[in-house]
């Protein structure tokens, strides 16, 4: 029997400052509130968008270094899997699904000075997409903040050898 797959893919905005708490354990863990909102057109032809809420969550030492490093309304895309569980509230059992996240990238800040010709590529930019994975203990999360505030900027870009400005491009 094949096994199965439980993969989600979200990019979207931070619609909070990221909660860092710790276990009694002394384990890290972050909560982040993702918005995606997407748009369609109705039946009427009218452009309409839909905005859904999704519960994040990141362990460990990743989940400390982000919580540095991320703040209400950033865009991040997140990579992990489902999960669900169950609590008793009032004498009712109600259910809770939350993604925990395996890998993590700053893809910048909404709305952040960003023009039309600017996505549009007409304009080369520096790289804003700085990534920190959730999995594993690699190294580049737990370094410090940068105080660097451009889109995606910070400690991640420093350790890859991306110094912020467009002469440092690596490519």
């Amino acid at each position: 029997m094949a096994e199965g797959l439980n993969k989600v893919m979200l990019l979207g905005n931070l619609g909070a400052d990221p909660e860092l708490r710790m276990t009694q354990g002394g384990q890290a863990i972050l909560k982040l509130r993702l918005a995606t909102t997407e748009s369609y057109l109705d039946k009427g032809g009218t452009r309409q968008e839909r905005t859904e809420w999704h519960s994040i969550t990141v362990w460990g030492k990743r989940g400390e270094a982000l919580a540095r490093i991320l703040s209400k309304g950033a865009k991040i895309f997140v990579e992990g899997s489902l999960r669900t569980s169950s609590y008793e509230k009032d004498g009712e059992k109600r259910y809770r699904t939350e993604i925990i996240a395996n890998n993590i990238l700053l893809t910048g800040r909404r709305g952040e000075g960003a023009t039309e010709s600017d996505e549009m590529g007409a304009r080369p930019r520096a790289p804003q997409a700085s990534q920190v994975s959730a999995r594993g203990t690699g190294s580049h999360a737990s370094a410090p903040p940068s105080n660097d505030t451009g889109a995606g900027a910070g400690a991640a870009d420093e350790e890859f050898g991306y110094g912020g400005g467009e002469e440092d491009i690596p490519f």
